[in-house]
């Protein structure tokens, strides 16, 4: 499929909006008095579940529809373009647009994430073995968590004591990893590396 860049002379979509109810929603735009016909793109982001597509839309169907109807599928956020069609005498071509007007994010729920930490220490030693398990639905990157230890309590975010990444993807399921030594008094607690990007797409909680 060929692209070009919207100029003053082509088509434009704008006022795209996304209305959600449980596992359904229904996309709605404005449309350009001068086209009958546009094409849907939708791919995953932030992580989100792979894959994309790319799809002919009608007038007519969206009338018969009052909108794009969707189903949510996977965990996850996925972005929906919708081009502006035209043809050439080259064939179709479809109209990008800088101001992403035509774009909009819709999520699809949250993953969830489960972990437990735990510990074990003897009367006279100085440190203590620590063994993280995570329980999560899908596919996690190695860069979505990190670690905290603390000295004398545990961490209240991720600023609050030392970070240490993890250096393996998470499969879904559990996932048991290596044990390891912190000092006595040392407590260690999961976190998001990126609280606000992270926390629309999983689930974070002890087990």
């Amino acid at each position: 499929m060929r692209f070009m860049e919207a100029s003053p002379h082509t088509a434009r979509v704008s006022g795209l909006s996304c209305q959600q109810e449980d596992d359904r929603f229904t996309l709605r735009w404005h449309w350009p008095s001068e086209i009958d016909a546009v094409y849907i793109g939708r791919s995953a982001v932030d992580g989100g579940p792979e894959g994309g597509s790319l799809r002919l839309y009608t007038k007519a169907e969206y009338k018969a529809n009052n909108g794009y109807p969707g189903r949510m599928e996977g965990i996850g956020r996925y972005i929906y373009t919708v081009y502006a069609y035209q043809e050439d005498e080259e064939g179709p071509l479809l109209i990008s647009q800088a101001d992403r007007e035509n774009e909009l994010a819709v999520s699809s729920g949250k993953a969830r994430i489960q972990y437990e930490i735990q510990q074990k220490s003897g009367w006279f030693r100085s440190s203590k073995t620590i063994q993280i398990q995570v329980m999560t639905e899908v596919p996690i990157g190695k860069d979505v968590l990190c670690y905290v230890k603390k000295q004398g309590s545990y961490p209240a975010g991720k600023e609050d004591g030392v970070l240490y990444p993890f250096v393996s993807d998470f499969a879904p399921g559990r996932t048991v990893l290596p044990p390891f030594e912190i000092g006595k008094q040392d407590f260690v607690r999961l976190f998001f590396t990126d609280g606000q990007k992270y926390g629309q797409l999983y689930e974070l909680a002890p087990m």
